[in-house]
């Protein structure tokens, strides 16, 4: 049997050591979450110029932001889950593609993000998206769906998961399967899958859930592998329907209103959901 050179060996250990010591310090959830922040007065200003109000408004602390006059469309209730980078406020444009079509829009915001006080874990964003699920249906009524962008769309699969809450259709758009393999894809040549403390296990979270499900893929993706979302298209249980944007990467998806997927997911959702 060849021996393992020594150094090697005390490289190993070291960077075992390093990928351990970024874990449990912190440092691992400082790189995946990324929130900007903001005083509720600035929040609420640059709001309502894009058409959005702090949700609940009866509270003192809010949840989210929703489309300004809300109560007036029926046609159902979307709950949107962000990336990991800035915050709600910087998502209105599921706002501007959705609220035209009739739906009553929410941008869920974690805790520690915009004027939201609170810690930044999978734990602590699950519990706090439940919790907005189950107050929506509650205020804005059902149908209610869930929509979320790449982290987003794993808490989304998570908030799903809970047989309490009645989530009528999920949209994921540039998902993954698990928050370990994305890691593993950007260090290949490290175990660092084994040191990932929040776990985000897409997979697992809808292997039974029933509902219609949305997979919206970048085909140039440079941050989260195209075959991750397909792994996880593949494991999911009918019904569901797959799209890609063609030629775009993971931040250049076409956002604007009008563009055909808005319309195709929305109604897909709503039609099978309905069956």
């Amino acid at each position: 049997m060849r021996k393992v050179p020594t150094t090697a060996l005390i490289a190993v250990v070291i960077i075992m050591s390093l990928f351990h010591f970024i874990a449990s310090q912190g440092i691992q959830r400082a790189m995946l979450y990324q929130p900007q922040r903001f005083s509720m007065e600035d929040l609420r200003r640059s709001a309502g110029r894009i058409g959005l109000e702090p949700w609940p408004t009866a509270d003192s602390s809010y949840l989210g932001l929703i489309n300004r006059h809300y109560r007036e469309v029926s046609r159902g209730a979307v709950i949107v889950f962000h990336g990991n980078a800035g915050a709600a406020l910087h998502r209105s444009y599921y706002a501007d593609a959705l609220v035209p079509m009739g739906f009553r829009v929410l941008i869920a915001e974690y805790p520690g993000y915009g004027a939201r006080p609170g810690g930044m874990t999978e734990e602590i964003f699950v519990k706090n998206a439940r919790f907005i699920a189950r107050r929506a249906k509650d205020e804005l009524g059902s149908p209610v769906c869930l929509w979320g962008e790449s982290p987003g769309a794993a808490v989304a699969a998570a908030t799903a998961a809970d047989p309490s809450i009645e989530v009528h259709g999920i949209a994921l758009i540039t998902p993954w399967d698990n928050l370990r393999n994305v890691a593993q894809a950007v260090m290949p040549i490290v175990p660092v899958r084994f040191f990932m403390r929040d776990k985000y296990d897409s997979v697992k979270n809808l292997a039974a859930y029933q509902g219609p499900k949305a997979v919206l893929v970048a085909e140039h993706d440079e941050i989260i592998p195209p075959r991750l979302p397909r792994k996880l298209y593949e494991s999911l249980p009918e019904s569901k329907r797959f799209w890609v944007f063609e030629g775009a990467s993971h931040n250049s998806r076409p956002v604007e209103a009008g563009s055909d997927w808005w319309v195709e997911a929305a109604e897909y959702l709503e039609k099978e959901a309905g069956e």
